[in-house]
């Protein structure tokens, strides 16, 4: 017997023993404690299904369907314009120019939605930001857009439902449809009304809220609504990547059936506001942003491509000298959007990952392979342990970072350097290692 044995025995036979002296197999030793797991494990499909997009004509292209990413009212008059947009890693144009020739996209792989018939089209736009400058209604609408007049009738009544409905008329039947909507949607109408906008109309649907450069957004009547029941938010609270997920979120949250149609994102890519003292997005704001809006799940992005105010006022910002600070970070992001697009299209296994620290985190499953997608909530530096149950012990490569991670007991740890740091994260799946782990 070793000296611990007989140290124990001992000890044991006083009625004494401590946690050192049980032996292997000891019936009282007492195993670590694994994680306390909130949820159960579950397989959801992504929003409107895989095959979402097969169901209409016209419609996006199948290359583009896993994760379009587009750019909102560009041009196209050149093929020097085509080349620099593919070269960002676009993929979908979204209501072009009416100046534009859309046969400069045939043999490119680039497609177009826009808010009028054409036949090299792959679907209809619906009037922009209608919750905001007609209102949830159904009064008439006089034909005329903002700045051209009284737009409702009567005057001062709102008509949003009677544009958006009459817009759709003029797009072909079975044409796939977008909507982009504002801060309507977002904040001040309530869920009946946003819903409809929602739901009635498109296809496809988006809200632009842009967290880190609009200087109005802080406010308790507009990004207070949605995050602080109606209190002003700081500065800290108020430009944080993850707001662009509970944007997404918001609008997940209206449609009905839940999860019958895509959302996509919308995130801004320099200084979409006149005044110059109101902040212009960073590269790694941008990436942190998108990454948030796809963890929360986002089906697409779309760029607002402009900058009013600032050091950099442009309409091609993807294309022009002045945008060359956020434009690399750009291209960055979409080229991980477009390798990971399989990835993306696969189902959530929700429950899979259970993180200790200020992060949001999605798990994807894709055959054989999980992916992780990370992003910091908080403000500062963090060391967040990530502790998975359906994973296979082995390496974890950290995806665009050159660099791999260890997975032990079905658990690693990483380094998250500030508010704006985003983690992918791809290794083994391992279908047997408890009930639910296996696709249904």
């Amino acid at each position: 017997m070793s000296a611990v044995r007989r140290v124990c025995t001992g000890l044991a036979v006083a009625g004494v023993c401590f946690g050192s002296c049980a032996g292997p197999g000891d019936p009282s030793a007492s195993p670590t404690p694994g994680p306390t797991w909130p949820a159960p494990l579950a397989w959801r499909e992504v929003d409107g299904g895989p095959a979402f997009y097969d169901a209409f004509d016209p419609t996006l292209p199948a290359e583009q369907r896993a994760f379009p990413i587009g750019v909102w009212l560009e041009s196209v008059t050149d093929p020097g314009d085509v080349r620099l947009d593919l070269a960002a890693g676009l993929t979908t144009y979204v209501d072009l120019t009416t100046d534009s020739d859309l046969a400069l996209l045939d043999g490119t792989g680039l497609a177009a939605l826009v808010g009028r018939e054409d036949p090299r089209a792959a679907g209809g736009v619906l009037a922009d930001e209608v919750d905001m400058w007609a209102g949830a209604g159904e009064n008439g609408w006089t034909g005329l857009w903002p700045g051209q007049g009284e737009v409702c009738d009567p005057a001062n009544t709102p008509c949003g439902y009677t544009v958006q409905a009459a817009v759709r008329a003029g797009l072909p039947a079975d044409a796939l449809t977008y909507a982009n909507y504002g801060k309507g949607v977002a904040f001040r109408l309530d869920d009946a009304e946003a819903a409809r906008f929602v739901n009635e109309f498109a296809d496809v649907v988006s809200v632009d809220t842009y967290w880190f450069t609009d200087p109005h957004i802080c406010g308790g009547h507009e990004g207070g609504m949605l995050l602080a029941g109606g209190q002003p938010l700081t500065e800290q609270e108020c430009r944080r990547p993850a707001n662009y997920g509970r944007t997404v979120d918001r609008v997940r949250s209206l449609v009905d059936p839940p999860g019958s149609r895509p959302v996509w994102a919308f995130v801004e890519l320099g200084h979409p506001f006149s005044e110059d003292d109101a902040p212009t997005i960073t590269g790694p704001q941008v990436r942190a942003a998108v990454w948030s809006s796809v963890i929360h799940g986002a089906r697409g992005v779309v760029y607002f491509n402009h900058s009013f105010g600032g050091a950099c006022e442009s309409f091609h910002l993807l294309r022009e000298a002045c945008g060359a600070d956020v434009r690399p970070w750009v291209a960055d992001v979409n080229r991980q959007l477009t390798a990971l697009g399989p990835a993306l299209a696969a189902p959530f296994l929700d429950g899979a990952v259970l993180a200790d620290g200020p992060v949001d985190t999605a798990v994807k499953v894709d055959g054989g392979t999980q992916y992780l997608l990370a992003a910091a909530t908080g403000d500062g530096a963090a060391t967040v342990r990530f502790d998975l149950r359906c994973a296979a012990d082995g390496t974890v490569t950290v995806l665009g970072e050159d660099r791999a991670l260890a997975l032990v007991d079905g658990a690693f740890t990483d380094t998250f350097v500030d508010g704006l740091a985003v983690h992918l994260y791809r290794y083994d799946h391992a279908p047997d290692a408890a009930p639910g782990c296996a696709a249904p």
